[in-house]
């Protein structure tokens, strides 16, 4: 009779290996080719998918196309609320459904490059993993502090500082100060850093502001890991963060290692803002953005999209090819003690059923405002992306119409 520990170790390499052989046999589109299959030809009920793309179109967000004009209608109100990054018009509402790696339908313009908004956190977060994967990040709970040098602000038409600047700091240092030297990179990850200070000309208080502005410079910091809040000025220190662990830009890391070994397209942009450009090696690089709450962020079409969440779906193994570590898909997936729904960022997880109550528990969604949405469906070897939808209660809807065509 086997040892406890050696059938344990047993089990686990018999997982591993039935694991590797399912993502060997399962269908990987390659790059500029994605095989369409008729709902039918893999028994879905082709009714029931037409209904859940009806319902998704018609869950159309309200808000304008137009994004700039959406930004000062809804963030832009917000103190510094200024745009700092790029914005662009919105298409039709549209979407994917991928089911055991396959088209099985579509909608609206798939290949229309479109804002993703905080769809961009998932990006920024493998990135991240990428670094933890390849040393260069030795482990998540690290402090961050000491992987970040000072930095120095990319400010060409600047040669000789003002007499009111003499004898103050002339580099960037987001980890100073008794509060933020204790930020690990885990918290983060998962928004729960409290992190405090000013980005890029944005407070952190500036991001949803407290209604009592009493407050905004003087409230008591929370020890990092105790409260969750969403706030994207800390996300974007992430990025500097990464930026500077990386040594070079954040967007050519995510070509490199994730978007050109799973086929995307060279059509997608990340992008930060105007005055995010900090000089790294003796070269101006900009710090991107995590999404488009200022405007920036991903610029990406639906395919791209569906490519990424076919890779979490796989849990970061592309076609036999480990991508991003089972260890940094785990950790991805568990859920934050300050916010059982969130994982890292943007994965959105399903545990307790309330996003998506009609959704199995171990489904997990990349979500970005506008509603940008890519559903990812182990249980059901399901991806659907779909883009512009309105509220929750749209996307749940749009979910259980094709969950039930599956049956």
């Amino acid at each position: 009779m086997l040892k406890p520990t050696t059938l344990l170790l047993v089990l686990l390499i018999a997982s591993n290996a039935f694991t590797q052989n399912k993502n060997a046999r399962a269908y990987f589109p390659a790059a500029q080719n994605w095989e369409l299959r008729l709902p039918a030809d893999l028994g879905v009920d082709a009714g029931k998918i037409n209904e859940a793309i009806e319902i998704a179109k018609a869950a159309e967000s309200k808000n304008p196309r137009n994004m700039e004009i959406s930004h000062y209608q809804t963030f832009g109100k917000e103190p510094f609320g200024e745009g700092i990054g790029p914005f662009a018009e919105r298409g039709d509402p549209t979407g994917l459904i991928i089911y055991k790696g396959y088209i099985i339908a579509s909608w609206g313009d798939p290949s229309r490059c479109d804002m993703t908004h905080s769809v961009t956190k998932s990006f920024l977060s493998a990135v991240v993993g990428l670094a933890v994967d390849q040393g260069l990040i030795h482990d998540v709970n690290d402090k961050v502090a000491p992987y970040v040098p000072p930095i120095e602000l990319y400010t060409p038409t600047q040669v000789n500082r003002p007499a009111d600047q003499f004898g103050q700091p002339q580099l960037l240092q987001p980890f100073a100060g008794a509060h933020n030297q204790t930020i690990s990179w885990d918290h983060l990850l998962r928004q729960t850093s409290d992190w405090e200070g000013t980005l890029w000309g944005k407070p952190e208080w500036a991001d949803r502001p407290d209604a009592n502005a009493s407050t905004w410079l003087t409230r008591k910091r929370n020890a990092p890991g105790t409260v969750w809040e969403y706030n994207d000025v800390r996300v974007n220190v992430l990025a500097l963060a990464a930026t500077s662990v990386w040594r070079r830009p954040l967007p050519q890391v995510l070509k490199q290692f994730i978007m050109d070994p799973i086929g995307a397209s060279n059509t997608w942009r990340w992008t930060g803002y105007r005055n995010a450009w900090i000089v790294l090696d003796g070269q101006p690089v900009q710090s991107v953005s995590g999404g488009g709450h200022w405007g920036g962020g991903m610029f990406i079409n639906a395919y791209d999209m569906a490519r990424y969440g076919l890779l979490t779906l796989h849990r970061g193994n592309w076609n036999g090819k480990q991508l991003l570590s089972e260890q940094w898909i785990k950790q991805s997936l568990t859920s934050t003690t300050a916010n059982t729904g969130y994982g890292f960022m943007n994965w959105f997880l399903n545990y307790d059923k309330k996003m998506l109550p009609d959704a199995p528990a171990n489904a997990f969604m990349h979500i970005g405002n506008g509603n940008n949405l890519v559903y990812v469906d182990p249980e059901h070897e399901l991806v659907v992306v779909a883009r512009w939808i309105a509220d929750n209660k749209s996307m749940n809807n749009t979910v259980k119409k094709i969950i039930e065509a599956l049956k």
